[in-house]
């Protein structure tokens, strides 16, 4: 999935969503995003991070 793809999902939902991350343990908070610039011709990617504020 490209960010064109993914931000045409996310206006299908409501604004006010939380957005979590899935992982073994379970759902994290999107806490922020990160840009991974790539050479050699490779696409640059974007890193979704989990929140890391302690509950």
């Amino acid at each position: 999935m490209n960010v064109g793809q993914l931000m045409e999902k996310l206006r299908t939902l409501p604004s006010e969503a939380t957005v979590l991350l899935e992982s073994d343990e379970g759902y994290s908070p999107l806490g922020g995003i990160d840009v991974q610039h790539n050479d050699n011709g490779l696409p640059d990617e974007a890193v979704l991070q989990p929140d890391m504020t302690p509950d």
